[in-house]
């Protein structure tokens, strides 16, 4: 059985990734990519990525922003992690910042010691030394800054 390549217009490749937009905050880089599986040639990629923009389908500021708000809210991701993430995606540095900006430092602060508070809750290990880097590795793998991680330990295991 042959799979035979499928092939869009300009027009239904527009619909689609206007759909595909609109569902959920996209980046440029993702919107590129999904036209490059359709198989679309350079120039149609760039008219439709163009028509995305002008019409307010894709905007790098509110995915970058709308990212980050979802990753520390929902996952509890530390800023190093969202910057990482973002910058994987072909984030600008402008956008990097704005994203930031979404997050409260008190709030950030606060997250930080309820989710510190509940994985040493999960800790079973009797040695101090091992309970915090236990502490450590699951705080830092999340993206959180070193200084706030060791000060965090500090003050949970002393």
């Amino acid at each position: 059985m042959h799979n035979k390549l499928q092939t869009f217009t300009i027009q239904e490749a527009t619909k689609k990734l206007e759909s595909y937009c609109t569902y959920q905050e996209r980046c440029h880089k993702e919107v590129v990519q999904k036209l490059r599986n359709m198989n679309m040639i350079q120039q149609a990629i760039d008219h439709i990525v163009t028509h995305l923009i002008s019409e307010n389908y894709l905007n790098e500021e509110r995915f970058a922003q709308s990212f980050a708000r979802g990753k520390f809210n929902i996952k509890k991701w530390g800023r190093i992690r969202i910057i990482r993430e973002l910058k994987f995606r072909g984030i600008s540095k402008y956008n990097l910042k704005s994203a930031l900006n979404e997050i409260e430092d008190s709030v950030y602060l606060e997250t930080l010691d309820e989710i510190s508070k509940r994985k040493l809750a999960t800790l079973s290990e009797t040695n101090t030394q091992k309970r915090r880097k236990k502490l450590a590795d699951y705080l830092l793998y999340r993206g959180w800054e070193t200084h706030l991680v060791y000060s965090k330990i500090t003050e949970l295991i002393p």
